[in-house]
């Protein structure tokens, strides 16, 4: 039995970071990850196969860096681990012992209770190299496309899955709108509007009843409205779920969202065992309840936080904040911390702020983009709460920014008084910058009777 310092299990972004930020901090530790996979996918990038890139081999994380690191990698599945012993045991019979014990195990696709969905041409989106080529090779046959699912998942499917085919493609989501649980309702209704002008028909707010098939091959899909929608293809993109299976079978806590407990630390119930990413559970910045949220920015973050931890409690983890961002044809979608609505569902008393310009000066310059900025403050203490950006792509570099304003508790006042730096053929003019226009129209808010 070889013995290693840190095994750590899962060898995507939360398994990846993690040992490279133990080999950081303990550079004499020796270090082993074990994952399944041959090669490992960018989480990200793979509804980008299916238009932008044009296959998975383009989306591929290198091992180069576990290699210039110093970080042993072996390709099997971890099948049982014994803590008491503190060994692990793959499916390829080998054993390895440890200190320290890393679960980076992600999540998995979920799978709706729908009839049907076991057809062949109906498809959960895998992180899987020759799942995903099955899928694209599919899609290159089809003409008739329905995405079940209209978050991120299923509004990138179809804005990929349009470029350079001739097919219809249909989202059915059941909330009232597209995105809505990540943006305002306004914000979805332009994101709908852009998926509407590249040809894509939304369904909402309608359920999917059953997948229609003969000889287990999809003819259609049934909505509970009674109508039916001919299919050649599904793509179901409603979410995942963590990936606990090794926690459960060897007694780890699990938490209230069906995550592995972790203390602020990520350290699991066995005080030797730590968990990131996908598969650990969440709780809120914001009020530190449990947050279903799934993210590989969340995951590398807690996998720094874990790296670090393992043989001395440097790092702590304060809550997810939940920054994201995504593009519909050109158009940047992003959001840091709370929307309105998830705002006030937490009890908060808001004000908003919201800022318009190009995001060059003047709006003639090239690449010149319209940027629009909403902001949200608590209304007592003016404290940012959240922002949310549609317009030109460089919101995905400005919604950082309002993240880290967010974790600061940074007040409109201050954000109206934001040290900017402006260039014209970088950023919006000063007179106009959108982070502290927004700031001013919420300071004259909170100051209205």
């Amino acid at each position: 039995m070889k013995k290693f310092d840190v095994i750590v299990v899962g060898g995507s972004a939360a398994g990846i970071t993690a040992a490279m930020t133990c080999r950081r901090h303990y550079p004499d530790k020796e270090v082993l990850i074990i994952r399944k996979e041959k090669q490992v996918l960018v989480p990200c990038g793979i509804p980008y196969i299916f238009g932008t890139l044009g296959s998975p081999d383009k989306n591929i994380i290198p091992d180069t860096g576990l290699e210039k690191n110093h970080i042993d990698l072996v390709i099997d599945e971890v099948s049982d681990v014994d803590r008491a012993k503190r060994a692990v045991t793959t499916a390829g019979g080998e054993e390895f012992s440890y200190d320290k014990l890393i679960l980076a195990t992600g999540s998995v696709p979920m799978v709706p209770p729908i009839p049907g969905t076991d057809q062949e041409n109906v498809f959960v989106v895998k992180k899987d190299l020759a799942h995903l080529q099955k899928m694209l090779d599919h899609l290159n046959r089809s003409k008739k496309l329905v995405i079940v699912g209209g978050g991120f998942i299923g509004a990138e499917f179809a804005d990929e899955c349009r470029k350079n085919r001739d097919i219809k493609i249909t989202i059915v989501e059941m909330l009232p709108r597209c995105l809505m649980l990540s943006y305002d309702e306004e914000i979805c209704a332009i994101a709908e509007q852009i998926e509407r002008e590249q040809g894509i028909d939304i369904r909402a707010p309608e359920k999917v009843e059953a997948f229609i098939g003969d000889g287990g091959t999809l003819k259609a899909v049934r909505l509970a409205s009674g109508e039916e929608l001919e299919a050649d293809m599904v793509i179901l993109g409603i979410g995942c779920v963590a990936n606990i299976e090794l926690a459960e079978k060897i007694g780890l806590d699990i938490g209230p969202t069906g995550g592995i407990e972790v203390n602020r630390y990520m350290q699991t119930s066995d005080g030797n065992i730590f968990a990131c990413g996908d598969c650990a559970e969440k709780t809120s910045y914001f009020d530190g309840k449990p947050s279903p949220l799934k993210l590989a920015s969340t995951a590398t973050r807690e996998a720094r936080i874990a790296g670090a931890n393992l043989y001395g409690m440097r790092r702590i983890n304060e809550g997810v904040i939940g920054v994201w961002s995504t593009v519909l044809a050109d158009t940047a979608f992003a959001l840091a911390g709370l929307s309105v609505r998830e705002a006030m569902e937490k009890g908060y008393n808001v004000v908003v702020g919201q800022a318009e310009a190009p995001n060059r000066h003047p709006g003639g310059m090239p690449e010149a983009a319209n940027l629009m900025l909403k902001l949200v403050f608590e209304r007592g203490t003016g404290i940012i709460l959240g922002g949310q950006i549609v317009g030109a792509k460089c919101g995905g570099e400005i919604i950082n920014t309002i993240s880290a304003c967010i974790h600061e508790k940074m007040t409109a006042e201050e954000l109206a008084l934001f040290a900017m730096g402006t260039h014209p053929a970088l950023t919006a003019s000063p007179m106009v910058y959108q982070l502290t226009n927004a700031a001013e129209v919420a300071i004259k808010a909170m100051r209205a009777p």
